[in-house]
Formats: C-alpha cells, structure tokens, sequence
C-alpha cells in the first residue's frame, strides 16, 4: 500500500471516530473537541488532495473561530446533559436510518468522482504553475454564482433569526435611551424639595462638665 493511501485511510478512520464521539459523548466540551479533532482530520485529506487553501480555511474558519465560540458559549450556559439526551435511543433507529440514506446518497452522488486511478498528465505537467485557489475563486463566482449568492442570503436569514429568537425583553435591564441622555437639562436630574422637620427640636441638658470637655477637645 502506497504512503499516500495508507495516510487518507488513517485520516479517514480517525475522522468517522471523532464524528461518532461528537453524537455519543456523555459531556458536551468533550463532544466539542472531538469535532475539533474530526475538522483536523478532514483538512489533512484536504491536503492529500492537493487542496490546501480548503484545508487552511477549514482550520482557521472552524476550527480557530466558531469551534472557539462554541466552546465559550458552552462553558457559559452550563448545559444540563441529561435533560438534553432524553429520548437520545428512542429517535436513535429513525436518525440512523435517516443518516444511512443520505450516506448512500452521497456515495452515489459521488462515486463517479474517485474512479481515477491517477492524476491527469496535464495537472501533472502544470502543477507547479497551478493554483488551486485560483482556480476555486473561478468557478465558485462563474459558474456557481448564484448557489454562492443564494447561500450567503440564506445564512444572513439565519443570524437575523437567531438574533429575533433570542432577543427578550428582560425586567432587570436598564435601558436608557441616547437621544434623552444628550437633551437632558440639569432640572430634569435634580430637584430640591423643602421638607418639614416632623418634630421641633429641643436642647437636651447636658451633664455638668461635658461643655468643658467639649472645648477641650476642639
């Protein structure tokens, strides 16, 4: 077995674990870093084919940004695991099924794409002048223009849906309006009352020999 293949069996192996522990670990910080580690393993088979900037994008974009936040987020909430995997057996037939068909579908989809048994000779001749990059910006905004355009409406729905959702308004936050604090007049922040004494006051006797003790001190 060559080096190249005996590499992506390793990636390949070590990524369909991590993906089965992110789905059945017990703690959910434990499931983020599995994820973490199957993002590693599917930018090292990126690299294996030759497409490096999809590897280094898939490890700054997910695994240096939103893995980050995800584990921020949840180590903040302090999420009660056991309430959240009620049920997790009961739905596990019906999701695996699910999972199995769009496997099979996917396999179908791209089984015509792995048949090559070698690179072309003219990638082979050109690669030290080809750029995968380039070549992706290309047909990403020719060809596939309108998917990519579609795609990013759709993901700016979702932030504006997530944001609505979770927008409450809540009893203990203070809001103060900017246009009223710049407008404001130092009558409307303090008013002086007049408040009359509920009872007059009286002298109290003092013992004989404090009034000198007093001056003394002052």
């Amino acid at each position: 077995m060559e080096t190249k293949a005996l590499l992506f069996y390793t990636f390949s192996f070590v990524l369909l674990f991590a993906a089965f522990m992110v789905i059945t670990a017990k703690n959910m910080v434990h499931a983020a870093l599995y994820l973490v580690l199957s993002f590693f393993q599917a930018a090292a088979i990126w690299i294996l084919l030759k497409s490096e900037f999809l590897a280094l994008t898939l490890v700054l974009v997910y695994v240096g940004a939103v893995m980050v936040l995800f584990l921020f987020v949840v180590m903040m909430l302090d999420l009660n695991m056991s309430t959240i995997r009620q049920g997790f057996w009961r739905h596990f037939p019906l999701a695996g099924t699910l999972g199995a068909f769009v496997a099979v579908e996917m396999a179908a989809v791209l089984l015509a794409g792995f048949r090559v048994s070698e690179e072309p000779k003219a990638v082979a001749q050109l690669a030290g002048q080809f750029s995968n990059t380039k070549e992706l910006g290309k047909v990403l905004y020719s060809a596939y223009v309108y998917p990519v355009q579609i795609a990013a409406v759709i993901l700016l729905v979702a932030i504006i849906a997530a944001i609505s959702l979770t927008l409450r308004d809540r009893k203990d936050s203070k809001y103060a309006n900017p246009s009223e604090q710049v407008r404001v007049r130092a009558a409307d922040r303090m008013v002086i009352v007049s408040v009359p004494a509920s009872k007059p006051v009286t002298p109290t006797a003092m013992p004989p020999g404090t009034e000198a003790k007093a001056e003394v001190k002052s």
